[in-house]
């Protein structure tokens, strides 16, 4: 089988690709291991950059009627006071807030409008394990588990943090690191329960509630490696330690009753210094994992995809040679996600690390808490930063 461009991994950036490419009039094949998208506690925060990407496309009303929560601001718990840390609803954009919506539903979505496109070819089911070559050393395909060899003019590996493609493709790998790991795990709502904590903090202990209207989807945050002593203590200190966290909420975490309900996350911080060979570009995490600090990971993911279609689409349906314009990409990329790699290493280090080593109880929010919750202006530029992120690119790929 051959085709203009295959991309492996059917998350949120391959099928973002996976539908550019198509509308360029493109011949495309996404593999995705797969049966179907259903992962549960996977980033469900379609950002305002995301967002914004879709209404250029004429598809955010149409997106918009998946059922999501909305997300304009966001707050912490901390010494028994609600601190304001982040506002969104300025953003100059037509949807200026965090669209909190299943992955796999955003996913669906991009699905059927790229099958829509002749040129797009969707298979499930199909999980990539190596590259094929041709007889220069250019990537030309890949090859499956079930044995078929699937050939393209271009590679693209969107196959997440834990990339085989990356991996075979030898490309060179930089490990930041991550203090941190999080248990995902989700608690129904007690009828009139009202108001959102975006997050809540003691002293070593810190936790992310996401208001999902009818239930909260909850991030506990310990330090790397601890998964295993967490889980030796048993059930029912887990259960309380989240108690003494968020009291009203004593009753609901008693729905937590086996291990099986609370999801691991091992979370990772790296990027690949150079995201191309011949014949072959990564994109997403496959490029970058980025921390779970912003919920911004999609988001980098999409605009990687963007900005790969943006510089590569035209050239391709031309029938150029495009090798020499991979590294285009990768150098327009490269600043924002270091930008943003960055500020997330340094919330990891000076707040996050010290938080869950902490043992003196907090009695006050710490100052730059409560300069943030006294200053709208710079709640704006955190909600910029984080809804919006950096070196943000429009559509320009073609439409064929």
């Amino acid at each position: 089988m051959e085709s203009d461009i295959v991309i492996v991994g059917g998350g949120p950036a391959g099928m973002m690709a996976g539908l550019l490419f198509a509308r360029a009039g493109l011949k495309v094949t996404v593999l995705e291991k797969h049966a179907d998208f259903l992962r549960d506690f996977r980033g469900d925060t379609v950002h305002p950059s995301t967002l914004e990407l879709f209404n250029q496309l004429g598809l955010l009303d149409e997106l918009l009627e998946i059922p999501h929560s909305k997300l304009d601001r966001a707050a912490i718990h901390i010494a028994g006071r609600q601190m304001k840390v982040l506002e969104l609803s300025h953003l100059p954009v037509a949807a200026p807030y965090i669209a909190m919506m299943p992955q796999w539903d955003l996913l669906d979505f991009i699905a059927g409008k790229a099958k829509k496109y002749d040129g797009f070819d969707l298979k499930m089911q199909s999980e990539a394990v190596g590259l094929t070559y041709d007889s220069a050393g250019r990537v030309s395909g890949v090859t499956t588990k079930s044995g078929d060899a699937i050939l393209g003019k271009l590679v693209i590996a969107a196959d997440g943090r834990r990339s085989v493609l990356r991996g075979a493709a030898e490309l060179p790998l930089t490990n930041i690191g991550a203090p941190m790991d999080v248990f995902w795990f989700r608690v129904d709502k007690p009828a009139g329960y009202g108001g959102s904590v975006f997050g809540t903090v003691q002293a070593g202990k810190f936790m992310v509630m996401i208001d999902r209207n009818d239930y909260y989807q909850c991030a506990y945050v310990f330090n790397k490696g601890q998964a295993a002593e967490v889980k030796a203590r048993g059930l029912e200190e887990f259960r309380s330690g989240l108690a003494e966290l968020v009291p009203d909420l004593a009753e609901a975490f008693g729905q937590i009753t086996d291990w099986d309900q609370v999801k691991m996350l091992e979370v990772s911080l790296d990027r690949l210094e150079r995201w191309h060979r011949p014949g072959l570009l990564a994109i997403g995490d496959a490029a970058h994992a980025m921390s779970p600090i912003g919920g911004v990971g999609i988001n980098m993911a999409v605009q990687d995809a963007v900005t790969a279609a943006n510089v590569l689409a035209a050239p391709m349906a031309r029938g150029e040679n495009f090798d020499a314009l991979l590294e285009q990409v990768y150098a327009r990329r490269i600043k924002p996600v270091r930008k943003m790699q960055a500020m997330q290493k340094t919330a990891q280090d000076r707040v996050i690390a010290p938080l869950l080593s902490r043992k003196k109880p907090i009695k006050r929010p710490f100052l730059p808490l409560r300069i943030m919750n006294r200053a709208p202006f710079l709640r704006r530029i955190a909600g910029g930063v984080v809804g919006m992120g950096f070196g943000r690119e429009g559509i320009q790929s073609p439409e064929a």
